[in-house]
């Protein structure tokens, strides 16, 4: 096991590189970039996600300087809205923003300051891109981590009951429900009990915005575990809705591949009831599919899945701050938002192998090939 989990490791390094290295490409031939936002703001003709800019210079992140215009970076032509102005101050902006480089050398920088958890400062924002991710990740990690426990908690028990009985008026109308949930979108289901439980027109039950309240800070402990999870209701139906329709169709039909084996009919002559069969010795092998699924779920939901979810509820988690970083030509927070996704979704699928081991014993990942 060692073995294997050292080989893993190793190749998280080249996966992630390439990783960056195609994002990095893109980013070079996506139109725009924080030159052309900035000279755009200077005219007066900036339509940006964000209205906050700092005009601070100096070494603005490496990270983020992938976007440049191919070709000669010192031609003002090349920007767009640029006729006019100074050739050396478009210049001092393309030295600011670090497109005085050429892309290679910015790449091999940026990966350079990367693997020292470097990610230099935000374009428009005063203030460093880490400082920023760790800002925002409580609403992601809270948005992420209880959808996807309270899908699975919804999800397993239910596929494991369709599939015991399959058929049944129970099967047909739970799918029912099931398919429907899954056809209406979040922010569908989002708006609605916004309008219903929010103030919109009924009732005011719930809050419309943040994670807290504003006395969060003067309640006792146990009011603020209350108050937390008070503001999470609404975002997480309107998330979970949807989420675990795929999950629960997929337990029952492993559950059913899983009970129609010959072990099954083996351990039913054996005299043993239904629930040490179903318990004892389908589910440990009927799980291994939901386990394999685990970690795109929780990415998934913890990233890009809330950006709609965020923006309706005002949380200011990563999948907004992703959003307005693109929008805004922000690539210090674009590519460290990419870089940790990243390197987060190999660790988890290295752990989400070695929970095999832990559902199933008889796995054995020294013999398999990478």
């Amino acid at each position: 096991m060692t073995a294997y989990i050292l080989r893993r490791v190793l190749l998280i390094i080249p996966t992630i590189v390439g990783i960056m290295l195609m994002t990095f490409i893109i980013v070079q031939f996506a139109p725009g970039g924080p030159v052309e936002r900035l000279i755009a703001q200077l005219a007066g003709t900036d339509v940006s996600a964000t209205a906050r800019i700092s005009g601070g210079g100096g070494d603005m992140g490496v990270g983020g300087r992938a976007q440049g215009v191919p070709g000669d970076m010192s031609a003002p032509s090349k920007y767009r809205g640029a006729q006019g102005l100074d050739p050396e101050f478009i210049k001092s902006l393309e030295k600011q923003f670090g497109f005085d480089k050429p892309a290679p050398e910015r790449f091999l920088m940026m990966m350079w300051k990367y693997i020292r958890f470097d990610f230099g400062e935000s374009y428009f924002r005063d203030t460093s891109v880490l400082k920023l991710i760790l800002e925002k990740m409580p609403v992601s990690i809270s948005l992420g981590l209880w959808m996807t426990l309270l899908s699975y908690a919804i999800s397993i028990p239910l596929g494991i009951r369709k599939a015991v009985r399959d058929g049944s008026r129970f099967d047909v109308w739970t799918s029912t429900v099931i398919v429907i949930g899954y056809a209406i979108p979040g922010f569908l289901v989002a708006v609605f009990l916004i309008v219903l439980f929010a103030g919109g027109s009924f009732f005011q039950i719930f809050p419309l915005r943040g994670l807290t309240s504003e006395n969060w800070a003067t309640l006792p402990w146990y009011g603020k575990i209350l108050d937390y999870f008070w503001h999470l209701v609404l975002p997480m139906i309107a998330m979970a809705l949807s989420a675990f329709a795929t999950t629960a169709f997929l337990t029952k039909n492993s559950f059913l591949e899983e009970i129609r084996k010959q072990y099954v009919m083996t351990a039913r002559a054996k005299g043993l009831t239904e629930h040490q069969v179903l318990y004892g010795h389908v589910f440990r092998n009927a799980m291994l599919i939901i386990i394999a699924g685990f970690p795109g779920a929780f990415i998934g939901a913890f990233f890009a899945g809330s950006l709609l979810i965020e923006t309706i509820f005002s949380l200011e988690g990563l999948g907004l701050l992703g959003f307005e970083s693109i929008m805004n030509r922000d690539y210090p927070v674009v590519f460290a938002t990419v870089y940790i996704f990243s390197l987060m979704g190999l660790v988890i699928n290295l752990i989400s192998d070695l929970t095999y081991t832990w559902v199933d014993p008889r796995i054995d990942f020294e013999t398999r090939e990478v």
